[in-house]
């Protein structure tokens, strides 16, 4: 069932690191209705630990090359968990909930998944970009993060996907990057 009006969503795409989440509190704050953070990594902390290094999960690949590049490979559960992310968005859009959405999309197809799913309602694509040297920096500073992700996920996650507006996090602060959205998309 769809909400009787379209909503407005909002796909925080970019590389682990590159500030969606700081990005998506600011918006949320200068926006003139209320909109959900949905974050990839809340689904994936619903996940047992198990999956991780599992081939039915998360399969974490530390590449032989120099610097490290860690790849991701998704089994059939860990796909099962973001397809059932991109429907548990659907239903919440459905429900009449505008929403900010924070993931890692690092195929076209994934794109067009969200496209299909949300065709009923707005979908505002946006492209969190950061040069390499300064994602990686994050990446080490976080602690939280395999060294190397980064690196994997910087030519995939932009590849061959258009957007609706890119913002630069090394170059504007989150408040800035969320005022460029607010604005463009009149939220």
């Amino acid at each position: 069932m769809s909400a009787p009006n379209p909503v407005d969503v909002v796909l925080l795409n970019g590389v682990g690191s590159a500030g969606k989440t700081s990005i998506a509190r600011a918006l949320q704050a200068i926006t003139r209705e209320m909109f959900l953070h949905v974050q990839m990594d809340s689904f994936l902390e619903m996940m047992p630990p198990g999956s991780f290094g599992h081939p039915d999960g998360f399969i974490f690949e530390t590449l032989p090359v120099t610097p490290p590049e860690v790849a991701i490979h998704s089994g059939p559960a860990a796909r099962r968990v973001m397809a059932g992310m991109r429907h548990s968005i659907k239903a919440l859009a459905d429900q009449g909930n505008h929403l900010i959405v924070d993931d890692v999309l690092t195929t076209p197809d994934q794109h067009a998944a969200y496209a299909a799913l949300l065709a009923g309602h707005r979908l505002h694509s946006v492209a969190v970009h950061a040069p390499l040297d300064v994602l990686e920096a994050r990446e080490a500073a976080r602690g939280d993060r395999l060294i190397g992700l980064a690196r994997w996920q910087f030519p995939r996650v932009h590849q061959g996907v258009a957007y609706d507006l890119s913002v630069d996090s090394s170059t504007a602060t989150p408040g800035e990057c969320a005022e460029a959205i607010r604005r463009v998309f009149d939220l």
